[in-house]
């Protein structure tokens, strides 16, 4: 089984990537699971995304309380580091 780490932000983003108030891949890799819907309220520190890097399984955690706008990947989907993956109003 996938060890399971947390990350709440991108600590490196390309040029036009995601904003420090966004939740963003922190590294290349393959979205595994969306644990959210559009419309859903979150609060900051709640799991929307389970991204598959390096053999690890990467939860990425919600940077702010808001509703979700928008779900820009799905399961299967690769992402790069620093890609927007949920936006959250």
């Amino acid at each position: 089984m996938a060890e399971r780490k947390k990350v709440y932000l991108a600590a490196h983003r390309p040029h036009g990537a995601a904003g420090p108030e966004e939740a963003a891949a922190p590294m290349p890799g393959t979205v595994r699971k969306v644990l959210v819907v559009e419309g859903q309220q979150v609060a900051a520190g709640d799991p929307l995304v389970v991204i598959e890097a390096m053999k690890m399984e990467h939860t990425i955690d919600a940077p702010r309380s808001g509703s979700v706008k928008k779900i820009l990947f799905q399961a299967g989907d690769k992402v790069g580091m620093g890609e927007r993956l949920v936006e959250i109003l």
